[in-house]
Formats: structure tokens, C-alpha cells, sequence
């Protein structure tokens, strides 16, 4: 996601469910003029993220939030952004792990996808995009409701072990601005250990084994 996501030149980023601050990094990093805001609701995530953005070449630029995104949302002077990205919890209403931060991690509660996309209905730019990754499971259902709060699905990227595998993650486009899909795949491995050309390209600029 941070190797792919927002094509044009974004002036402000907003990603949702920050971690560590991953994310947020390598698009700091590829958008030189660009504030990058990071919302993340766990705390033990979130002073890790603190902690990497203070050290980062970065700094000035990144903010960390210590909050859900539906309780920034609230807040009485919306912030609105060009490209507003996430990785969201993966597992929607499945069993949850017992430890605490994983399932915040991990989980997503009924509702979440549906406030995730009226929340980037309101902080969006006209031409703003939303880029998510999902587990193939989730991309259907947030594809509905994007489509009922007026996006459209400009791009899909699924992402794939192998050539001859099923795709297990889909990287969603949504835009305002109706435009043709544009469907492609990422393939990250070519034989076992042994990665594609096109992954390689895709993450060279932050991997330092490529």
C-alpha cells in the first residue's frame, strides 16, 4: 500500500489504522511536499509510530493521532485530504484472538467498513482518492458501500504468492470522478523464496535486500 497508493501528488494523507507507522512512512517518503496525518487507536501502536516518526528524515511532516478515526472525524474543524489510505483489521465478525491488541489489530466490528467510507465521504477532496488492501472476503461488501455513498472503483490490484495462486489481498481505488477500471495483478513470488521483477520494482526505493 505504501509503495502503490495516491498516483497524482497529494498535499495531504491521512492514514487510517496506522500501526506502527509503516505506511505513513514510505509515503512521506515518496511525497516529498506532502503532511501525512495517522490516526491509530491502540496505544502501544501508536507510541511506536510516535517513536519512528521522531526519527524519521520525515518528522516535520507526520502527525500521529491517539484516536479511532470515527472520533477524529468528530472533531468541530474537519481536516479534508487528498488521499486518505488504509489497511483496515482484516477479520470481519469472526472468532477474535483473546489478546487485546490483536484483535484490535486484526478485527473489524459489524459497521466499520460502512463508517470507514462515510468517513471519507466527509474528509475527501472532490478529487481525492481512497485506497484500501483487503482480504478478498471484505473487497465485495466495501465495494457496495462505496458505491452507495457515490465512489466509484477506478482501480483493483490483486496481490498474489504466486502466478498460479488465488489472489488472497485486493488493493481498491474509489474516486468521485467516474473513470474506466483499471484491473492488475501483483505477483510477489516467481519459484519459493525467490521474488517477482515487478514486486522488486514496486518496493526497491524502501527494501534495502532489493
Amino acid at each position: 500500500m505504501g509503495a502503490l497508493a495516491g498516483g497524482s501528488d497529494p498535499e495531504r494523507i491521512l492514514d487510517i489504522g496506522a500501526g506502527t507507522g509503516v505506511i505513513s512512512l514510505m509515503l512521506a517518503q515518496r511525497f516529498p511536499h506532502a503532511r501525512v496525518d495517522a490516526v491509530e487507536v491502540d496505544p502501544s501502536a501508536a507510541e511506536a509510530a510516535r517513536a519512528n516518526f521522531a526519527v524519521s528524515p520525515f518528522a516535520g511532516r507526520l502527525q500521529l493521532i491517539d484516536s479511532s478515526f470515527q472520533d477524529y472525524g468528530k472533531q468541530l474543524d474537519p481536516v479534508v485530504y487528498n488521499l486518505i489510505v488504509s489497511n483496515p483489521p482484516f477479520f470481519l465478525n469472526s472468532l477474535k484472538n483473546p489478546d487485546h491488541q490483536k484483535t484490535l489489530a486484526r478485527h473489524a466490528e459489524e459497521g466499520f467498513f460502512d463508517e470507514l467510507v462515510q468517513f471519507a465521504q466527509q474528509h475527501l477532496s472532490w478529487e481525492g482518492e481512497l485506497w484500501l488492501i483487503l482480504p478478498t472476503e471484505a473487497a465485495l461488501q466495501t465495494q457496495n458501500l462505496a458505491a452507495g455513498a457515490g465512489f466509484y472503483l477506478t482501480k483493483c490490484i490483486e496481490v498474489k504468492s504466486f502466478a498460479d495462486y488465488l489472489p488472497h489481498r485486493e488493493v481498491l481505488v474509489f474516486s468521485r470522478i467516474q473513470e474506466k477500471k483499471d484491473t492488475a495483478s501483483l505477483i510477489i513470488y516467481e519459484a519459493p523464496k525467490i521474488y517477482t521483477e515487478a514486486y522488486k520494482n514496486v518496493l526497491r526505493d524502501f527494501l534495502i535486500i532489493f
